[in-house]
């Protein structure tokens, strides 16, 4: 049953709550370096004389966003020594990312590309995995810190900042280092850094659950230990260790949706799969109806910045009035849509109306779902196991469309943009279908939104349906749906 919508103005008054505004600066600190080591550190390279095979290479740099899985259990379970006691594990993890951050940038500012490339690409590195580190804690302490009525909400504070620090390490970049130097540019942005860390220091770590407690009592745990009585006691250390760093997250999100798990993992594989497979062929598209670089500049990095931030607001606000399971279809239909925008500039030709509807169009889309998107795989995660689970919901969340993007190109040289972006559009319908199917199967989706009461119910209801699918699909020893 669908919850009545709240009035506007209630929904608004989300955004002025303290865990919300927190990470509008937390966005910021994670956007701030994916540039620094993509296009913006390509763009030193090319100028400093760099030859471009090996400014290729530097495109690896990016896999570790990648594969911050393999290392987001220890993030999630090991605390660290001495600062982890004065912080907490959530915010001490954060700082270690961000003094990485900022280690690796001042390291590049001090550099001259053509003369040292090892050693930029060894900052680079880095740089890259303190971003990676600090993403993996910035996301389970936005689950953490908030209830599930106003995780959509930060979601939309989290995109805002994340597209603010994008424009600061690309446009922001480029323009002092026109001004005054590539190493002054990448001094300026090391120093950005700090208002991440302000914000470590100054909000306080979330609640967590007695994790030890949950692990030592997991049905998994106790069948290892029985088995391994006669085992030393480092290799049984090791093995509780490991089974509760990887086997109990995953184990734990089967049991608490049983059948409806593995439908759940496809559609967070292809709920964005339109929009990141259609990605690599937007600027070639413009380029080729002959748009010039400036008109591509100015309305996709600037405008379409800014739209891109509305639809991040707007999805927060419509989640909050409508609730999520709603929201969810409407942002899959949106994502879907909106490529027919870019078959009809594909035929209109070098039109800037055309080109600045399509923008609005995709980019607004592109906000709205991502927000909703990022509360629901908020949702479905347990705050036992919270970066771990988030980890490996993000990383599916992009590996189809990525895939499948490499073959765009191919299909553009064989039917043409114009069909190109029909084909797309197609790819996006099942995952509306499933959306709505899936809204059907979780009520807690419209219900979760109502406030902490509400939430806890919904989590019940959640414990109470992954007992229920589990115990159908034959889960052996009469383990609990949930080991919260």
């Amino acid at each position: 049953m669908q919850r009545k919508p709240r009035d506007w103005l209630t929904s608004l008054r989300v955004y002025l709550r303290a865990p919300v505004v927190t990470l509008l600066f937390l966005g910021f600190s994670a956007g701030l370096p994916y540039l620094l080591v993509f296009s913006t550190l390509t763009a030193w390279l090319e100028d400093s004389g760099v030859e471009v095979a090996a400014i290729g290479f530097f495109s690896w740099v990016g896999l570790l966003y990648s594969i911050k899985l393999f290392w987001a259990p220890i993030v999630d379970r090991v605390r660290l020594p001495l600062v982890g006691r004065w912080l907490g594990q959530r915010r001490s993890w954060m700082l270690l990312g961000q003094t990485l951050i900022a280690a690796g940038l001042l390291g590049l500012s001090g550099l001259d590309p053509a003369g040292h490339l090892p050693l930029v690409a060894a900052f680079a590195l880095l740089t890259a995995f303190g971003a990676a580190t600090q993403d993996i804690v910035i996301d389970a302490y936005r689950i953490e810190s908030g209830e599930a009525a106003i995780q959509a909400a930060m979601a939309s504070t989290y995109i805002i900042g994340y597209r603010i620090g994008i424009v600061m390490a690309g446009a922001g970049a480029l323009y002092i280092a026109d001004a005054a130097s590539w190493a002054v540019a990448y001094l300026s942005m090391a120093a950005l850094v700090g208002i991440g860390m302000v914000t470590v220091l100054v909000r306080p770590e979330p609640p967590r659950p007695q994790s030890l407690t949950v692990v030592l009592f997991h049905p998994r745990v106790k069948r290892f230990l029985r088995r391994s009585a006669n085992r030393p006691g480092w290799q049984r250390q090791t093995g509780v260790w490991l089974i509760a760093a990887i086997v109990c997250p995953i184990g734990d999100f089967f049991q608490r949706y049983g059948r409806l798990a593995l439908w759940l993992l496809v559609f967070i594989g292809i709920y964005r799969i339109s929009d990141i497979s259609m990605a690599a062929m937007a600027n070639p598209l413009y380029l080729s109806l002959g748009f010039t670089k400036s008109d591509i500049a100015s309305v996709t990095k600037v405008f379409g910045v800014l739209m891109t931030i509305g639809g991040g607001v707007l999805g927060g606000l419509l989640v909050v009035r409508y609730g999520l399971g709603r929201m969810l279809i409407v942002g899959a239909l949106a994502v879907a849509l909106t490529n027919l925008l870019f078959v009809l500039l594909a035929t209109g030709g070098d039109s800037l109306p055309l080109l600045i509807v399509a923008i609005t169009g995709d980019n607004l889309a592109n906000g709205l779902a991502s927000t909703v998107f990022i509360a629901f795989l908020s949702s479905l995660t347990s705050r036992t196991y919270t970066a771990t689970q988030y980890a490996l919901f993000s990383s599916l969340m992009t590996l189809p469309g990525k895939f499948i993007g490499g073959f765009s190109g191919v299909v553009v040289a064989d039917v043409g943009y114009a069909s190109f972006f029909g084909i797309v559009c197609l790819l996006g319908l099942p995952a509306v279908a499933l959306a709505w199917w899936l809204s059907r199967r979780l009520p807690t989706l419209d219900t979760n939104s109502d406030g902490d009461e509400a939430g806890t119910a919904s989590k019940t209801q959640g414990r109470d349906n992954g007992r229920k699918n589990g115990q159908e699909s034959g889960r052996e020893d009469g383990e609990p749906a949930s080991t919260r």
